[in-house]
C-alpha cells in the first residue's frame, strides 16, 4: 500500500511536467498557451455570432417593416452591424447613381451588387479575423506534441544506456514524460478543430444571411430606380 504511492505521484500531470527535459517542457508550456489562446478565441467568436445573430434578427425585423428606408437609416444606419454596413453602402451608391440624372439603369444596377458584394465580402473578412489560428493549432498542435514525445523518448533511452539497465520500472517514467507531450497536443488540436469547422459553418450561414439581405434590397433598390428613370 505504502509503496503504490510513490508511483502513482510519480505519474501525475504535474509530476510528469516537473521530471520532463527541458525541450519537452518548452514543447508542453507552448501547447498549454496555444491550449488556451484556442479557448479564448472559441469563446469570444461563439458569444460574437450569437449577439450579432440575434442583433440582426431585430435589424432586418425592423428595416422592413420601416416606410422610409432614408428615415430608417438616418436613425440606426450607424449601428455597428453587417447590415446596416450594407444599407449604407446600397444607398451611398444609388444616391450617386441616382444624382447623375443618366438612363443608365443596368449600370447603376451593376454598380449596386458591386458595392453590397464587397461590403459583404469585407464583413466576412472581418468576421473570420483569428479562425486561421484555429486551424494552425488544429493541424500543427498533435505534431508539436509528436516532436515532444520524439525527444523525450529519445533522452529516455539515452539515460538507459548509460544506466545499463531496461527494467519497466526504469522505462515507464520517461516513456511516459514523453508521451504526454502528445497527450497535451491532442488536448490543443481536437477543440481548436471542432470549433474552427463549427464557427466556419456559423459563418457560412451568415454569408448566406447577408447575401440574401444584399439581394432583396438591390431589388428595392432596383424598383427605386426605375420610378426615378
Amino acid at each position: 500500500m505504502t509503496g503504490a504511492a510513490p508511483s502513482t505521484d510519480l505519474m501525475s500531470p504535474l509530476a510528469l511536467f516537473l521530471h520532463a527535459d527541458v525541450v519537452v517542457k518548452v514543447v508542453m508550456l507552448g501547447l498549454l498557451l496555444a491550449s488556451i489562446w484556442t479557448w479564448g478565441i472559441i469563446l469570444t467568436h461563439g458569444a460574437r455570432l450569437r449577439r450579432l445573430g440575434r442583433a440582426t434578427d431585430a435589424y432586418e425585423r425592423d428595416f422592413w417593416a420601416a416606410k422610409d428606408i432614408d428615415a430608417f437609416h438616418d436613425q440606426r444606419g450607424k449601428e455597428p452591424l453587417p447590415t446596416a454596413r450594407i444599407v449604407s453602402a446600397g444607398l451611398t451608391e444609388w444616391r450617386r447613381s441616382v444624382g447623375l440624372n443618366t438612363a443608365d439603369r443596368s449600370g447603376a444596377r451593376e454598380r449596386l451588387t458591386t458595392v453590397m458584394s464587397a461590403e459583404v465580402e469585407q464583413e466576412l473578412d472581418r468576421l473570420s479575423d483569428r479562425l486561421n489560428i484555429l486551424a494552425t493549432v488544429a493541424s500543427a498542435a498533435p505534431f508539436i506534441g509528436l516532436f515532444g514525445t520524439v525527444w523525450g523518448i529519445m533522452r529516455s533511452f539515452t539515460a538507459i544506456a548509460g544506466a545499463n539497465n531496461t527494467s519497466l520500472a526504469v522505462v515507464a517514467p520517461g516513456i511516459a514524460e514523453a508521451l504526454f507531450a502528445t497527450a497535451i497536443g491532442l488536448f490543443a488540436a481536437i477543440p481548436a478543430l471542432i470549433a474552427y469547422n463549427r464557427l466556419t459553418h456559423g459563418l457560412d450561414r451568415f454569408e448566406a444571411r447577408l447575401n440574401r439581405f444584399a439581394d432583396r434590397f438591390h431589388a428595392t433598390l432596383s424598383h427605386e430606380l426605375e420610378r426615378e428613370g
